[in-house]
């Protein structure tokens, strides 16, 4: 580098430029360090080498002997000529030349070349040096050239796409489209251009908004559902993929693809349409259903378990109807039902038809809404339906079950739903029931309720409460009904409406009976010790516990074990146990041989019959608490109650009314000649040592 310094200051030594010079060629040098640098002198018509840096000695392969040698007697021929006529033209213009130049290396590589020409004028405005700085742009050559193969594929790609191609800005202006956009808009691309990507959209509009939002936070994203406006007003369904437009990791704008899928979405409809919905009636189908409860119940949880009901709907004696007057018919008094069950349809009351004869009715809303549609669909259907000029009566019997005290999943809902409706028919058909409603805690899981069922006798948590049974003549107390209760380690209290079915289902009704009896008997003589007058104690028999064959022993044996008066011990039965007298028959002799009283518990509710009254050892009749609940102000309450306690009377029974809650229904009783009574009027049902403190005025810590 020093020898091409001392060469260059000889050729300039003289000039009076020599600074200047200096000062430009040092800074071009060091500004363009990585460039090739060469500095020509104008010699008349030619140009000779005065310096080149490293880099450009490097490259044109310079020595020093170089300097002071023109293009032709370092360059080949056809260089020198090419390179001659660019150095001409800045001595003529005397101005800046750019110059682009392509070579070909010993390897067959070809390499690109920047050349800037720069005249150094001296005080005359006569060129004495062009200083030439050469940069290497094959990199960028390569790169360019591969852009322009890329976007030459890319438009092919998108000018002969099928689909719709838009690119749109950041605000939804559209810069660009391919012609199938134009088949697909109705516009042409230039007007496409004037016009932006919200301006096909309608009522999907604030959707597709969001959509685009969400894309242009760099997500790529596809849809099929929304519908877009074509210049013709038609609207069609539309599959749109989006891809960010990113440039130097920036978005800048957006690609969607449009497709055309009216048709596949057309017929999707009408297959969503076919599942989800009953061919026969037009209504929901049972898919739907499930579907509409899971989106319900979700819905209620986030709404702090806003209510729901859900009824089941069963057509009566249409199998009847079905066979009698053909099939073609009963489809058209099941299309006729679906059109009476689906007045006043709206998003909170949906009907669905199960299958066959069975609909199923989602209401949003609490109880007494439930109960206001029942009675009105009751009332619709009081009114006949004709069929080919016939007139015919078709009722319907209604199970009702309510979220979240009935259940909190659809299949919980549905079968206690489905339970009421089976209680309604067993009642006689024609009206309708809520499931449990008396029920005051659901429990999901029954499997673990077993569980803890049939651990319950051997962890001591079944209790016995006693509700008083008062002589309504004067107030005496000598008698009690013996209640189970359990009071689990696991749930808590649990309500007898909870454990008993499942009791009687398994079987561990047996066991848990027996434990009544002998706790009853244990306490009649604890009683009577303590008292020292005679206290009984009546205790209900289930249908499953009266059917074994070891009844009467057991009794039996707990009457001896305790040495109890057997009469103190009074069973009551339901009148469905009576209905098969053959074996009831037997079993009542040998209760009534043991010297144990026999009542039937809520007298009037079953399948009554004088005749078992007259054949049975039945010492009294308990008047269920439906018919004293009405008495002094329902007329025929009043007339059925007041007949059982005379017919009673007339056959030498005692009576009890259960459920006595007001002065009003004590003061009928009284004068109806009922000779006792019991509800929450008098007492709740009391523990065993609250009935001593109370009752028998016996010290709370003796």
């Amino acid at each position: 580098m020093e020898q091409f310094k001392k060469v260059i200051s000889r050729e300039v030594i003289n000039d009076k430029n020599r600074r200047e010079i200096e000062g430009m060629i040092f800074d071009i040098i060091l500004n363009h360090i990585n460039d090739m640098v060469f500095i020509m002198k104008v010699d008349g018509d030619q140009f000779r080498y005065v310096f080149a840096n490293k880099a450009g000695a490097t490259h044109a392969k310079l020595t020093v002997e170089t300097m002071g040698k023109t293009l032709y007697e370092v360059m080949p021929l056809m260089i020198a000529e090419r390179l001659q006529a660019v150095y001409n033209t800045v001595l003529e213009s005397k101005e800046v030349q750019v110059f682009f130049d392509q070579s070909t290396l010993e390897d067959g590589k070809m390499v690109y070349g920047q050349s800037i020409l720069t005249p150094v004028l001296n005080e005359n405005k006569e060129v004495r040096f062009v200083v030439s700085v050469t940069r290497d742009i094959t990199e960028l050559e390569t790169e360019k050239s591969r852009l322009i193969v890329t976007e030459q594929r890319y438009r092919s790609i998108v000018d002969h796409n099928l689909d719709g191609v838009i690119l749109a800005t950041l605000v939804g202006d559209i810069i660009d489209a391919n012609p199938a956009s134009e088949h697909l808009s109705g516009y042409t691309i230039d007007e496409l251009k004037q016009k932006s990507i919200f301006d096909f959209v309608g009522e999907d509009a604030d959707k597709f908004r969001e959509f685009i939002n969400h894309s242009l936070s760099g997500i790529s994203l596809e849809t099929l559902d929304f519908r877009m406006v074509n210049r013709n007003n038609r609207k069609i369904t539309v599959h749109i993929k989006t891809v960010p437009l990113t440039i130097h990791n920036k978005i800048t704008g957006i690609y969607m693809i449009f497709r055309d899928i009216t048709e596949q979405a057309t017929n999707a409809e009408t297959i969503k349409f076919m599942a989800f919905h009953d061919q026969l009636t037009g209504l929901y189908n049972r898919r739907a259903l499930l579907r509409d409860l899971d989106i319900l119940l979700n819905q209620s949880v986030s709404n702090n378990e806003e209510p729901f009901s859900l009824l089941s709907i069963d057509i009566d004696r249409f199998k009847q109807l079905n066979d009698s007057l053909g099939h073609f018919a009963g489809d058209q008094i099941l299309i006729k039902v679906a059109e009476r069950l689906s007045i006043d349809r709206t998003d909170d009351y949906k009907v669905y038809r199960q299958g066959g004869d069975e609909f199923i009715v989602l209401l949003k809303g609490n109880r007494q809404s439930a109960n206001q549609l029942a009675q009105n669909i009751l009332k619709r259907f009081a009114k006949s339906f004709y069929l080919e000029s016939h007139e015919y009566y078709i009722s319907p019997s209604i199970g009702l079950s309510m979220y979240p005290q009935d259940g909190k999943d659809a299949e919980t809902l549905m079968k206690n739903a489905d339970e009421a409706l089976f209680r309604v028919k067993e009642k006689g058909k024609a009206h309708y029931q809520f499931y449990r409603s008396e029920k005051t805690q659901s429990f999901a899981n029954i499997v673990s309720i077993e569980t803890q069922l049939r651990k319950a006798l051997e962890r001591d948590e079944f209790i016995l409460l006693y509700q008083p049974q008062v002589e309504l003549r004067n107030g005496k107390i000598n008698s009690f009904e013996a209640l189970i209760r359990w009071n689990s380690k696991e749930f808590g209290l649990v309500p007898p409406s909870e454990f008993i079915p499942l009791s009687e289902d398994t079987g561990l009704i047996i066991p848990i009976g027996n434990w009544v009896i002998e706790q009853a008997c244990k306490q009649i003589k604890e009683w009577n010790t303590l008292c020292d007058e005679d206290i009984s104690i009546a205790i209900n028999i289930s249908a499953k516990q009266f059917q074994q064959p070891t009844l009467v022993n057991t009794i039996k044996k707990a009457i001896q074990t305790f040495q109890i008066k057997p009469s103190l011990l009074e069973i009551e039965i339901t009148e469905g146990i009576m209905q098969d007298t053959v074996e009831t028959a037997p079993i009542l002799k040998s209760l009534k041989d043991l010297g144990v009283r026999i009542a039937i518990d809520d007298f009037g509710t079953g399948y009554s019959s004088l005749n078992y009254l007259k054949n049975f050892p039945i010492d009294g009749l308990k008047v269920d608490q439906s018919f004293v609940r009405g008495i002094h102000n329902n007329e025929k309450d009043a007339a059925i109650t007041t007949t059982i306690i005379h017919l009673a009377n007339s056959l030498g029974m005692t009576v009890v009314a259960e459920g006595i809650e007001e002065e009003a229904q004590a003061e009928f009783l009284l004068n109806t000649d009922c000779h006792k009574g019991q509800g929450y009027f008098y007492s709740k049902p009391l523990t065993k040592m609250d009935i001593e403190h109370t009752i028998f005025n016996r010290p709370a810590n003796s």
